[in-house]
């Protein structure tokens, strides 16, 4: 290693050429840049110029050290090199020093030496003359002299003082751009591929953004990632006379597989298969009134076609997607309420158990029934609904439409639904505590047919949120988002009666295998 005057040196030189370690490094042609802040930080703490800590190390054989050196010698005086196929030593101080023992002489050094051979003061002065004079680069005179290109620079400071006399330019360290350059000439080389690649891939960054701009037409802050594959395609395809595809396409986000598949959609158009499946999308949404969403639309068109022939789901979404078929969405109403205080001793609420939770299911039909009343206002005046829907599978068994809630709209719409009853049928039926199911005539027409009563919390709408969802779907569908102008009242509840009808008979649900609930009893042979 380093001796003790060696880093005596080193500091003085150090402080001499204001702290700069690439000029103290070219002038003596050590230490490394890590290596010379360590002795510093520990004269600057101690005063004291810091000694070596090691003479030898011990984990190195002679034999090591011999392999280390001929390796370096047979394989283009690279240290880096060296290191890096060998895994050993850890240092460059301690692999030169190996060289310099085992074959002095035979060390290259970037610059001159120094410590063997010291350039004597009448070259610099030469070397420096020729640099004020030069017409051509300095590169040339180092070249010519077999120094450095660092080194001229540096002798001139070291004779006409800082920087050449230049006061602009005092306190600037000299080539300051090699700092922290290595020695090894791949290794330079390696850097300069990485920063070629590194100005194409900012290059090609900027021309991506631009054909966002001029080729997709989209707004300056669009981010490429998220286009349509279609988009994203186009933008492809105009970049390709520049780039190659394999530098393009990551940067817009896009496999080759989706680009290849794109890019052949949009040269033979919309195929007749999928002109079919965008036909079928649209007339099954039609057919449901704009109320099916995506799953539903997905189970309609492929409900009588093999396998081979379905539809998919992304092509069905991405279908109403580009069609904007969208399903109705909820708009929140003042809630009809027909509660006029307790008029009669209320039965318990037999859906809610000891823990508070509600089960609103029935493993077969007529076994949990349940009830309420909704209101409609359209513009020639109110309508009022009172079904009764079997929680077995949604189906509604019977309803009253009326524009008076009364107590003879509730039980009507009871006694339709009790012709539903077989023997020993003896279904709880749950309502809220509204009047309509607190008057002697529907307490009656329960106890007639075997129908054990149940009702909600007062104020508690949770107690009977399963009615609560089968009006929410209904309005969804039918009521909401519509233009109810010039509608009578007549034929508003004629209207409403069919949609009824075609939610018991025709409308599809998920939960009963996207089957109608009429259909659903018909497979299991529980109706004609």
């Amino acid at each position: 290693m380093y001796s003790a005057e060696q880093r005596k040196i080193a500091i003085e030189t150090f402080v001499k050429f204001d702290h700069s370690y690439a000029d103290t490094i070219a002038e003596l042609g050590y230490p490394t840049r890590a290596c010379l802040r360590n002795w510093w930080n520990e004269y600057r703490d101690t005063g004291e110029v810091p000694i070596s800590k090691f003479t030898t190390n011990p984990r190195y054989t002679a034999e090591m050290r011999r392999r280390a050196v001929e390796h370096y010698l047979e394989h283009g005086k690279s240290l880096t090199r060296t290191m890096r196929a060998l895994g050993y030593p850890k240092s460059r101080e301690v692999l030169g020093d190996w060289i310099d023992e085992i074959a002095p002489g035979q060390r290259k050094y970037r610059g001159p030496n120094p410590k063997r051979d010291p350039v004597p003061v009448e070259k610099k002065v030469q070397v420096v003359a020729e640099l004020e004079a030069r017409s051509g680069p300095a590169a040339e005179i180092a070249k010519r002299h077999g120094v450095s290109r660092t080194a001229p620079y540096i002798w001139r400071r070291e004779i006409m003082g800082d920087n050449g006399g230049d006061p602009e330019k005092k306190g600037v360290p000299v080539s300051k751009e090699y700092d922290d350059l290595p020695d090894d000439i791949e290794v330079l080389q390696d850097m300069l591929r990485e920063a070629k690649m590194q100005l194409r891939k900012v290059q090609l960054e900027l021309e991506v953004r631009q054909a966002t701009l001029e080729i997709v037409k989209k707004d300056p802050g669009a981010e490429p990632g998220l286009l349509t594959n279609a988009e994203k395609a186009a933008m492809v395809t105009a970049l390709r006379p520049r780039w190659k595809l394999c530098e393009v396409l990551p940067v817009v986000g896009m496999a080759k597989s989706s680009y290849e598949y794109a890019r052949s959609a949009q040269a033979r158009g919309e195929t007749e298969e999928h002109a079919a499946a965008r036909k079928a999308v649209i007339e099954a949404f039609e057919a449901s009134g704009g109320t099916y969403g995506y799953r539903r639309i997905y189970a309609r068109v492929n409900a009588d076609v093999e396998d081979g022939e379905a539809i998919g789901e992304w092509t069905v979404r991405s279908i109403m997607e580009e069609e904007n078929l969208v399903a109705r969405a909820a708009k929140k109403k003042r809630r009809y309420s027909s509660y006029e205080g307790e008029i009669s001793e209320a039965p318990p609420n037999l859906l809610r158990d000891d823990r508070g939770k509600h089960h609103f299911r029935a493993n077969k039909p007529n076994e949990l029934w349940i009830t309420d009343v909704t209101e409609f206002r359209i513009p020639a005046g109110k309508v009022y609904l009172s079904p009764i829907v079997d929680c077995f599978d949604g189906m509604p068994l019977s309803w009253s439409i009326s524009t008076s809630p009364d107590a003879e709209m509730a039980n009507s719409s009871l006694l339709g639904a009790c012709e539903w009853l077989g023997e020993g049928d003896h279904p709880k039926i749950h309502s809220d505590r509204g009047c309509h199911y607190r008057w002697p005539e529907w307490i009656r027409i329960c106890d007639e047919n075997g129908l054990v009563r149940s009702m909600s919390r007062k104020g508690c709408s949770p107690d009977n949120a399963r009615c609560e969802g089968y009006f929410g779907r209904l309005k969804i569908e039918f009521f909401h988002g519509c233009d109810w102008a010039g509608v009578t009242i007549e034929e508003f509840m004629g209207m409403l009666d069919a949609y009824l009808r075609w939610y018991r008979d025709v409308r599809i649900k998920g939960d009963l295998d996207y089957r109608s609930p009429m259909q659903y009893r018909r497979d299991l042979g529980l109706a004609a």
